[in-house]
């Protein structure tokens, strides 16, 4: 036959290079094929790696019917004893070979080459090129180079492996990371079961699955970034982009850049195209943090992308459709904004369609262990420490502060201890200094002797108490002492041991 190998080769491995699915390039492989080998009809098959049924994934020459009759019997032929030995094979008549019978054409005696694609040992499947027959043909030739094809397909069928592998545990991983997400921000991981807390949870839930407006007010560090996850993450639009940003962050000359985004040449300093955070965050939720120090020029815009779901790039003339849904937070005062003339009063009633309140953790007290529990459980963790709890002083000294820094106050402030504590106790100097009272901490400048020792006394007694969750026969064993003479103790300090029993 006049072809040039070389020539082949080349062209069916650019042709397995395209970008395309693996089948239409093997399909254009096979037209490669027949072209410069002038063979009559081809097809290739695979088999499945689970049912490991042999069936043909792209063919030429083949009418529509001749495909079907291969997909039904090809697995049931000579085709899968060949496929099994794993051997080059040559049917120098397919008109003879009864279950091939469905290959079989009439006006013109066909012979059939069939080569193994396999790779490493493992058998994929097989390539077969049908010829028109001729008396004592030397197919060696034939059967070297179509081996070499295989070949060539069987590493192309490697990467497309490869590639769908990577592919497919990349989309597991965003799906576990997304679920992560969710499982993290479910109403349930939020702390707190004070009333306050619960009528947060409360108004959460009636507004996640809506698409309206959330206001969160609340003074810094309460919490309100952990609201608008809840919110987000068990609403209607979870599974798109939750897209975040500070006002108070960003200068005046930035903030409409990255909320509505730019054309190059914008500004000084706008080399690229770049989408703004409405666009960002398409068919998600934008969450505008601070919206009080939003500057009143950029107020306008808001205003007129939330009452016409549209806007334009800066310096751009084409109008972006948005679908977002808008949740913002902050702790001024809006009311006063407004009367000052600093906030816009119609922009306000744009973004106070539901209003969430989130409570000061001094209106909370009831949450304070809960919440300090939680982070020494957190912090140990990636601090590697081994703390087994909070000393009842330490606990007295968290819930008589004031936490003018709400949560986020509490958390450095537990973080910190984890930190300095080098037993597996935390107490009450391990605390910062702004928690630490004279009274609490014995600290009082004219402390008597007297006085320190009861102060210790004191604390040791309440610690060994919550140790044996109130316990006084256990408690008075474990500090070596009798019942009588810790009962007096007890009675001394007015220490409640009702409050220590579970």
């Amino acid at each position: 036959m006049a072809h040039s190998t070389v020539d082949l080769i080349a062209q069916v491995n650019h042709c397995l290079a395209q970008p395309k699915d693996l089948p239409a390039n093997i399909r254009t492989v096979l037209e490669i094929v027949a072209s410069e080998l002038c063979a009559a009809r081809s097809f290739v098959l695979l088999v499945h790696p689970e049912t490991e049924k042999l069936s043909p994934i792209a063919a030429n020459g083949l009418s529509v019917t001749e495909f079907r009759r291969l997909e039904l019997k090809s697995d049931r032929s000579l085709l899968r004893e060949i496929f099994e030995n794993g051997e080059k094979s040559i049917i120098r008549r397919v008109g003879d070979e009864k279950t091939l019978d469905f290959l079989t054409c009439f006006d013109i005696d066909r012979s059939l080459i069939s080569v193994p694609i396999a790779l490493g040992g493992q058998k994929l499947g097989l390539l077969s090129v049908e010829f028109a027959y001729k008396k004592a043909a030397n197919w060696e030739q034939e059967k070297k180079l179509l081996s070499l094809l295989g070949s060539m397909i069987a590493q192309s069928l490697r990467i497309e492996h490869a590639v769908r592998g990577e592919r497919q545990k990349l989309i597991e991983e965003n799906s576990h990371l997304k679920q992560e997400l969710k499982e993290k921000y479910e109403f349930t991981h939020i702390i707190g079961n004070s009333n306050p807390m619960k009528h947060v949870y409360d108004q959460v839930t009636q507004v996640a699955r809506s698409n309206a407006a959330v206001l969160l007010r609340g003074e810094s560090g309460t919490g309100k970034e952990m609201i608008a996850n809840a919110i987000h993450y068990n609403s209607l639009r979870s599974k798109r982009p939750l897209i975040k940003i500070n006002c108070a962050a960003l200068p005046e000359t930035l903030i409409e850049a990255e909320l509505f985004g730019h054309e190059k040449g914008a500004f000084t300093g706008a080399d690229r195209f770049k989408k703004g955070r409405f666009e960002l965050a398409a068919g998600g939720t934008l969450f505008l943090d601070e919206i009080g120090d939003l500057p009143l020029q950029t107020q306008i815009k808001l205003l007129r992308v939330l009452q016409e779901r549209e806007f334009e790039r800066l310096g751009g003339t084409e109008t972006v459709k948005t679908n977002i849904r808008l949740i913002t937070a902050t702790n001024k005062n809006l009311e006063e904004a407004i009367a000052k003339g600093e906030f816009r009063e119609d922009l306000y009633y744009r973004l106070n369609v539901f209003t969430i309140h989130l409570p000061p953790l001094r209106e909370r007290k009831s949450d304070i262990l809960l919440l300090a529990e939680h982070f020494l459980e957190k912090y140990e963790a990636e601090h590697d420490k081994r703390i087994r709890r909070i000393s009842t002083p330490a606990i007295d000294m968290l819930v008589a502060y004031h936490f003018p820094g709400n949560v986020r106050e509490l958390e450095n402030a537990i973080e910190r201890a984890v930190l300095v504590c080098d037993s597996n106790v935390i107490h009450g100097h391990h605390l910062p200094p702004t928690l630490q009272t004279a009274e609490i901490s014995g600290t009082i400048t004219d402390l008597s002797l007297a006085a320190a020792v009861e102060a210790f006394e004191r604390g040791m007694i309440q610690d060994t108490l919550k140790s044996t969750s109130g316990n006084i026969s256990k408690a008075a064993k474990t500090l070596d002492s009798t019942e009588r003479i810790l009962g007096y103790k007890i009675k001394k300090y007015g220490i409640d041991t009702m409050r220590f029993r579970r």
